[in-house]
């Protein structure tokens, strides 16, 4: 097929779902129709596919970006209402490298407000829908991005991670995530971007349908860094020693994990040993029921120069005044506020969080020594098999009653380690089960390749509706 039939197959699929998911904010669709014949042209004047491949990896492929990045021309808002008249004038370096590999952007997809909730809703876009069931959340921050790739009206895409805003909507929408090791991908031009200690929390990172084209996602957008990984190692899965965990130990703060949740790991898990001849490891790390609280910890803690981290009550009123979280509770009570519930929550969380610095301090501790713990057990050939999340995707408004259930994500951005979200089939209710997979940093490779062979043995993404 024409690069131009592709373009115009996920444009046509675009139109005829958007409407029911809301996930593309913004289309580009005449530019990216104008590259698919600019690409047409290039490939009939035939330089050789062999230097094609070498010099555009990704030539004609499309592909959409979170709106919390810039992509020329596109709208970057964040979902704040303040920046509603932001356009992007410059790429990011993440877009600009998959544009220079030859991807075609078809448009930027729906986020939380400042990519700080697991619902991507916000007052300037609305809200994002499951394409499994639309009364379902799509996951956050990169929540349109999840939703538009298992609608199959995208083939890649951009997302990025800080308490695992890539890895939650991938779950909740079936599709594969990779947060890399921190620091291999660029985080600039992003908005809000990491500051202080959070620099090595924020992870950038791709999302796609199929398992195999995350590597070369992740090739492209790490440019040079790629070098830290060893994506050229070849991976012997029966030499990898697997480990399992099935649930934090218990945390009050988070929910128990789903049944069936717990059912597909451990199908997982009789796979691996039935098929590879491998003994996988049962292990109970007791810190990870603090998850939640090592994170909120470690995010609020300064860097090693002192620098705090940006407060999200400045964020929130982006260059203009902070925001008041309690007045601004008042207004929403009274449908005055521009800014959704969650992010008024999260600023008040972050007011009481500073009243406690000892506890704080404590709890930093507990996270260093909890990264030597799982960096000592992962070592060089390790994976480890976690929960995505302890519920299936939830009903739209939920999370506000189970607010710390990111924390089953959140943990690995403090601990630095590269995890990939896998696709596990659908649950009795037709909704998509996963998996997390987790190896020591610059590990990549591993949880990669266990990726692939998972999707082989449990199918991948399923078509919404085929079910």
């Amino acid at each position: 097929v024409t690069c131009i039939e592709v373009v115009e197959a996920y444009v046509e699929r675009i139109r005829e779902v958007n409407p029911l998911i809301n996930a593309v904010v913004r289309d580009r669709f005449e530019e990216a129709l104008q590259e698919a014949r600019q690409v047409d042209r290039l490939l009939s004047e035939g330089p050789g596919d062999d230097y094609l491949e070498e010099k555009f990896p990704l030539l004609g492929v499309p592909v959409t970006v979170k709106e919390a990045f810039s992509l020329h021309g596109m709208p970057n808002t964040s979902g704040l209402v303040n920046r509603r008249n932001v356009v992007a004038t410059s790429d990011a370096t993440v877009v600009s490298r998959l544009k220079q590999a030859g991807a075609i952007p078809l448009g930027v997809t729906n986020c939380s407000e400042l990519c700080m909730w697991y619902e991507s809703s916000n007052r300037v876009y609305g809200r994002t829908n499951n394409p499994y069931d639309l009364q379902r959340i799509v996951g956050g921050s990169s929540g349109g991005e999840g939703s538009v790739l298992a609608a199959a009206c995208s083939v890649v895409g951009v997302g990025s991670d800080i308490g695992g805003s890539i890895r939650m909507p991938a779950f909740f929408n079936g599709v594969f995530g990779h947060k890399p090791t921190t620091g291999v991908v660029p985080n600039d031009g992003q908005f809000p971007n990491a500051q202080g200690l959070q620099t090595s929390f924020l992870c950038t990172g791709p999302m796609c349908r199929y398992a195999e084209d995350l590597e070369l996602m992740l090739r492209v957008m790490a440019g040079p860094g790629v070098n830290k990984l060893k994506l050229n190692e070849k991976v012997l899965l029966e030499k990898i020693k697997f480990h399992c965990m099935d649930h934090d130990g218990g945390s009050v703060f988070v929910s128990p994990v789903d049944k069936e949740i717990l059912q597909a790991q451990k199908k997982v898990v009789e796979h691996l040993e039935g098929e590879l001849g491998v003994q996988v490891q049962r292990v109970a790390i007791h810190k990870m029921k603090y998850s939640f609280q090592i994170w909120s910890a470690m995010m609020s803690s300064k860097d090693s120069n002192g620098q705090e981290a940006q407060l999200f009550t400045d964020l929130l009123g982006d260059h203009g005044k902070p925001v008041w979280p309690l007045w601004e509770l008042m207004k929403w009570l009274v449908g005055m506020s521009s800014h959704t519930l969650p992010a008024i929550a999260l600023g008040l969380t972050e007011k009481l969080m500073k009243l406690n610095p000892g506890g704080n301090a404590k709890l930093v501790s507990m996270g260093k020594s909890l990264q030597e713990e799982m960096e000592a057990l992962l070592g060089p050939d390790g994976v480890l098999l976690y929960p995505s999340h302890p519920t299936v995707a939830p009903r739209h408004h939920s999370p506000i009653c189970m607010p710390f259930n990111f924390a089953y994500t959140a943990i690995f951005n403090v601990l630095g380690l590269p995890v990939t979200q896998c696709p596990l089939g659908l649950s009795s209710e037709g909704l998509p089960l996963g998996i997390q997979l987790v190896a020591a940093p610059y590990n990549d490779h591993l949880t990669l390749a266990v990726a692939r062979y998972l999707e082989k043995a449990f199918g991948g993404w399923v078509l919404p509706g085929k079910a």
